[in-house]
């Protein structure tokens, strides 16, 4: 049997779970989320969160990949052999995301490229809608592909196949660059905006505590939903890429350090968001609340309009779709590297073609979402995925360690090689408190589903959207299971 792969060094192996970690949802969520959700004061859920629920699950896809030396599939299966769905549902999961991620990245490509001469100054949103995505008027008019966006995500699945193609090795090469990069653009950026007029008035906003908020329990599931989501948790990332470490790698140590490396980031991008988004609204004399937005609108209409009125605007453009670019790139291979390595367990092919395999599938499956009705399909898959399926995906992972592994095996493994000891909390926390938590937000999102349509949407794209959800579950508890011989 080949000797499996490793990480350079252990530094490369936090590059890489950071990386990883660290994404879009770092620049366009956690700042919305703060401003809505009292100010300040949202730091406490989140920060409970991170203890309770983000660094908890990272400890324990930590442990599992590294003990076992397997992804995902074959990890959970040296559990219990009927673990192995769980394993393949996270994998199907991986893929779904990175079909319409990448398709996002290419539109910070296209932006980056036009960022030389601010086509989109004039009116920020119309260029967005009508020129980068040509949106129709409605999902129910699928219309054709858009040029732009299609060779953009021809070029981003290129530079994702050369980046994992020989495994850990080019990922250790690729992450050096790619992890300090954006982390130093963004402190240009935060220097840039803090300096700029009206910079106090969005910091005022993203800081202040409004600690009445702390009583509402949507702001807790948002702070649960946001750590969970943020730390890439239940794709299989972490397993794969943890089995690429030595036996006796600090598990503990190591999770730590990704946790909160990911939330102080978070925090950073809120600075550089909201002090430019304060220049923003100081500039159009408009309350703050007028140019905050989420998602999309964030990154590809108030941010580029408020890089629009800054002096030196193509300069500070481009350092922020680069930024983008290369936040998500090491999200976007991490997604890829989950698949590729539990395909290279269970085959004898080589890594290199399993790469290419996997690569021109996402890229199949992700020309949907460069049509005219690319947006709304995005968002309608994106909702149900992320909303059910890692949620579920999540509450198994604690019931399978937890439960039938037994969380005091895996914590006495993880205390073994481990500097830092965890203590019985973290058995707790598996085996009731992160399950508990996931299944409250669980209730609360599915009740919310069956009360309306999600924003409105047809039956038919309601339908489409439970099906990335139901498919891929059944389909991965149907494959036939192989014996896979515990660590």
């Amino acid at each position: 049997m080949a000797l499996r792969d490793r990480w350079p060094s252990r530094t490369m192996f936090v590059y890489a779970a950071i990386g990883s970690a660290v994404g879009l949802g770092n620049i366009w969520r956690y700042p919305y989320l703060a401003e809505k959700f009292g100010g300040g004061a949202f730091l406490i859920p989140y920060l409970i969160a991170l203890f309770v629920a983000g660094i908890p699950l990272l400890i324990l896809e930590f442990g599992l990949g590294q003990k076992m030396q397997k992804g995902a599939v074959d990890s959970f299966a040296a559990v219990k052999k009927r673990l192995s769905g769980l394993g393949w549902w996270a994998l199907f999961t991986a893929f779904i995301v990175i079909s319409y991620y990448v398709v996002v990245m290419a539109w910070s490509l296209v932006y980056m490229l036009v960022s030389f001469g601010v086509q989109w100054s004039d009116d920020p949103k119309t260029y967005f809608f009508s020129n980068v995505l040509q949106l129709s008027d409605s999902i129910n008019s699928i219309g054709s592909i858009v040029p732009a966006v299609f060779i953009a995500l021809i070029i981003n699945w290129a530079w994702i196949y050369f980046c994992i193609r020989k495994g850990v090795k080019s990922v250790s090469k690729v992450i050096v660059w790619t992890v300090p990069l954006p982390i130093i653009l963004m402190i240009v950026l935060l220097i840039r905006a803090v300096t700029l007029d009206g910079a106090g008035v969005g910091i005022a906003a993203y800081l202040t505590p409004n600690f009445s908020a702390l009583l509402d329990a949507e702001v807790w599931r948002a702070a649960f939903a946001q750590i969970f989501f943020s730390l890439s948790l239940a794709f299989g990332i972490m397993i794969a890429y943890a089995s690429f470490n030595k036996k006796d790698s600090d598990v503990a140590k190591n999770a730590f350090i990704v946790g909160i490396a990911d939330t102080i980031i978070a925090i950073l991008a809120g600075f550089v968001v909201f002090a430019t988004l304060g220049f923003m609204a100081t500039q159009q004399n408009v309350p703050l609340d007028d140019v905050v937005a989420s998602g999309p609108g964030l990154a590809f209409i108030a941010f580029p309009k408020a890089l629009s009125l800054m002096p030196f605007a193509a300069f500070f453009s481009i350092l922020f779709f680069l930024t983008l670019l290369t936040l998500a790139i090491d999200s976007a291979f991490s997604l890829v590297e989950a698949i590729d390595t539990t395909v290279l367990d269970k085959t004898k092919m080589k890594r290199k073609h399993i790469a290419l395999v996997v690569c021109v599938l996402g890229f199949l499956a992700g020309i949907i979402y460069t049509t005219n009705a690319g947006l709304y399909m995005l968002d309608v898959v994106d909702h149900f995925v992320t909303g059910v399926s890692l949620i579920v995906i999540g509450i198994l992972e604690c019931i399978a360690i937890g439960w039938i592994f037994g969380a005091d095996k895996m914590r006495a493994y993880v205390n073994k090689v481990s500097d830092f000891k965890i203590g019985p909390w973290w058995d707790i926390t598996i085996k009731y408190i992160t399950p508990i938590a996931l299944a409250v937000i669980l209730a609360i999102q599915l009740k919310a589903e069956f009360v309306e349509n999600y924003s409105g949407y047809p039956d038919w794209a309601i339908l489409v959207g439970w099906l990335f959800v139901l498919v891929p579950l059944v389909i991965a508890f149907l494959i036939p299971q192989r014996k896979v011989k515990a660590a």
